[in-house]
Order: C-alpha cells, then sequence, then structure tokens
C-alpha cells in the first residue's frame, strides 16, 4: 500500500480510537514544538463534544494549536519546498496530498457547519455563531489532516506526533495545560466522488449521536430520507425545496415518475426521446431517454435518462448538450 493510500485509509478510519497511542502523539507533538506536556488529556465522543469541551475549559490556559501544529507545518513545507525546488515541489505534492485534499476538506467543512447548526442554530446572533466558529479554529483535524500529512510521510521528523494522532484519534485541541481529542466516527458513507452519501441513515456518525445526513454530497435533514421510501409523484410535487424535491427525483427515478404521472413524450427522434416534467413552482424538468447501443453482457440495452436544460425542444438537442455541442454539430458515429 503507497503512503497516499494508507492516509486515504487513516482518513475513511471509523471505529474506536487507539486511545493510549494517540495520547503519546499528543505528548510527543507538545515536546517537538518545546512544549511542556498536557497536564490533562480529555476524550469527546466527538468534534460537537470537543468543541463543548473546549469551551467549557477553565484551566486549560491559551490555545497552542499556533506552536504545535500551524509553524511545524510551514517550517516543513519551507524545508521540502526548498529541497526540492518549485517545480519539484508542485510534483511531490500533486502525487500525495493533492490526492486526498478535496475530499477531507469537503469533509472537514461539512462537519465544521453541521457544528455550528447544532450550536449555534437559527436565529443565534452573529456573536453567538463566531465564538462556535472560533472554537473550530483551534482544532488540529487530527484524522482529516491526512492530505498534508501524506505530503510528509517519512519525510519529518517533527511532524511525527501530528502523524501519530491523525493515525488514531479524530480532531483535537491543543491548549498550554490540557488538550481535548475526540473518537473517530463509527459511520462513514460515500459516493465515488467522495462526497458523503446514504439514502437510509446517517452519511457519517459519531458514538454519541452527532451526525450528518446527505445524499450524494447535498446535507438533507433526517427526517427526509425516513419517507423517501414511501415517495409518490404527489408528494414529490409538494415538495417546496428545489434541492431536496430534485433529491426526490434522483431517488424515485425519472422512468418511474414519469410513468406513475402519466406524462408523454414532448419529442423523439433517432437519438431519444425527450420528456418534459412540469412544476407549478419551479422550471420545467427536462430529461432525454436513451438506448445504450452497446449491450450489457447480458444482451440488455440499458435505458438511460439524461438531464437537459427546460429551454431543450428535441431529443437531439439535449444528447447534443450533454457532449458541449449543439444539434447542428452533433453528428456521432456511433451512439452509446
Amino acid at each position: 500500500m503507497s503512503d497516499v493510500d494508507t492516509w486515504r485509509a487513516v482518513a475513511a478510519a471509523t471505529g474506536g480510537a487507539d486511545r493510549a497511542a494517540a495520547e503519546d502523539g499528543v505528548r510527543l507533538a507538545y515536546r517537538k514544538a518545546g512544549l511542556a506536556e498536557p497536564e490533562r488529556i480529555i476524550w469527546a465522543a466527538s468534534p460537537l463534544a470537543g468543541v463543548e469541551a473546549a469551551r467549557s475549559l477553565t484551566d486549560g490556559g491559551r490555545s497552542v494549536r499556533e506552536e504545535v501544529r500551524t509553524q511545524p507545518w510551514a517550517a516543513e513545507r519551507r524545508r521540502v519546498h526548498d529541497a526540492l525546488g518549485p517545480a519539484g515541489w508542485a510534483e511531490h505534492w500533486s502525487m500525495t496530498g493533492a490526492r486526498l485534499w478535496d475530499t477531507t476538506r469537503a469533509l472537514a467543512e461539512r462537519i465544521r457547519a453541521g457544528i455550528v447548526e447544532r450550536l449555534a442554530p437559527e436565529p443565534a446572533t452573529a456573536e453567538e455563531v463566531a465564538e462556535v466558529r472560533g472554537v473550530l479554529l483551534d482544532a488540529v483535524l487530527g484524522q482529516h489532516d491526512a492530505a498534508w500529512l501524506a505530503a510528509f510521510d517519512g519525510r519529518s521528523e517533527r511532524l511525527e506526533g501530528l502523524a501519530a494522532v491523525a493515525r488514531h484519534a479524530g480532531w483535537w485541541w491543543p491548549y498550554e495545560n490540557a488538550a481535548v481529542l475526540c473518537e473517530r466516527p463509527v459511520a462513514l458513507h460515500r459516493d465515488e466522488a467522495g462526497r458523503l452519501d446514504c439514502a437510509d441513515g446517517p452519511a457519517l456518525a459519531y458514538p454519541d449521536g452527532f451526525a450528518l445526513y446527505a445524499w450524494r454530497g447535498m446535507p438533507v435533514p433526517a427526517a427526509f430520507l425516513e419517507e423517501l421510501a414511501s415517495l409518490t409523484p404527489e408528494r414529490i410535487r409538494a415538495e417546496p425545496n428545489a434541492e431536496l424535491r430534485r433529491v426526490m427525483f434522483e431517488y424515485y427515478g425519472y422512468d418511474r415518475y414519469l410513468a406513475d404521472s402519466g406524462a408523454r413524450p414532448v419529442h423523439s427522434d433517432e437519438t431519444g426521446v425527450l420528456w418534459r416534467i412540469g412544476l407549478a413552482d419551479d422550471e420545467d424538468i427536462m430529461t432525454v431517454e436513451v438506448v445504450n447501443s452497446t449491450p450489457e453482457p447480458d444482451g440488455v440495452h440499458r435505458t438511460y435518462w439524461l438531464r437537459v436544460p427546460p429551454t431543450t425542444t428535441t431529443a437531439r438537442e439535449g444528447v447534443a448538450w450533454t457532449f458541449g455541442l449543439d444539434a447542428k454539430t452533433y453528428e456521432p458515429v456511433r451512439q452509446t
């Protein structure tokens, strides 16, 4: 397993933290930063509980994230950059950290947003939101720092403590006299693009019940997922939230919706069939039904539904649009 694959597994790890190993990593990180080890280490069941624990500290002292995480990272990046040169560093980063950056950054942002929603729900004041975000800025992301740690794996003794915590625990907060460490998730579900995605439960869940729900990366309420199995065309049309209605269409299936609602095609030609779904308070949904000319191994020709702009007037125009072309220049040698 390559270093990148190892750190990809770290970022996606679920299950109980190795508390002893993580605590050793915290103490090492403090020593590498030239600081005294924290007097105590407090465990929290999730990043949400970690924020609450950090907010309640009365004798933790100031945050030492700058010394423990920011300064060592900046120094090591500068050292490796100088050793490799600009082009060498760019190539090194593209082969290591860049391959994990988007998914880990997106996951961390979703966790932050979920915590703010829980601890400073609307109509919270700007000051209340800023206070929660301020505590979040003090966090070291542990396993979700996997992207940049992958770039220095085996290259930096100075980052060994941070890497050890990341391998064995979740987010953590370093203060002068105390450190708050979080458990890892108990569940993590993502789609092929790395986005949070689960149709029948939380896409991300922690031991204390803190959870995020999502469909193909889009945040959704927990109650929303519970009703997907009992959807009807009437319920889909009645949904006032356009984004949630889109999820309903994707889950229900355009073909099933068109059949159940008695819809009729708008246009058909050799490329496929154009269908319109009219909505009272939103733009029409236009989709082209196409049949793959290449059969599956079982001999079946699979049908696909292509979402196209609401201004589409012919099936050919819709199919051409999916290739970035107009109807006149779309001349497939073979339609697949």
